[in-house]
């Protein structure tokens, strides 16, 4: 089965960069598409980043877009998420998700199959 592990996770000041990896153990799965989801206390989870991994094309929602890249290295099997100008608000528990389904909403945590344990940044102003 499909194993994810996160690992990257931290305390940074606010205006920081932190970079998070996830190696992914596939077995016998296509996987379709990758992504980071972050859930903060009374918070429901939300897609932060996504890649379908034959093509490459990312999806952002506005509130990070321009600050995270979401990058692959498929002969690692390691997904990585880089976080700039990092605020506040991004304090949350970082999933790393992995999808194999055909039909796909890429910010969408529903689309995912596979998770990761999560791995907690916190950013402090």
């Amino acid at each position: 089965q499909v194993q994810l592990a996160e690992s990257g996770g931290g305390s940074v000041e606010a205006g920081g960069s932190q970079r998070l990896a996830c190696v992914a153990s596939r077995g016998s799965y296509n996987i379709r598409s990758m992504g980071w989801f972050r859930q903060a206390p009374g918070k429901e989870r939300e897609g932060v980043a996504s890649i379908y991994t034959r093509g490459g094309d990312t999806y952002y929602p506005d509130s990070v877009k321009g600050r995270f890249a979401i990058s692959q290295d498929n002969a690692k099997n390691t997904l990585y998420l880089q976080m700039n100008a990092l605020k506040p608000e991004d304090s949350a528990m970082y999933y790393c998700a992995a999808s194999s389904s055909l039909y796909l909403v890429p910010l969408s945590p529903s689309s995912y199959n596979f998770w990761g344990q999560g791995t907690q940044v916190t950013v402090s102003s």
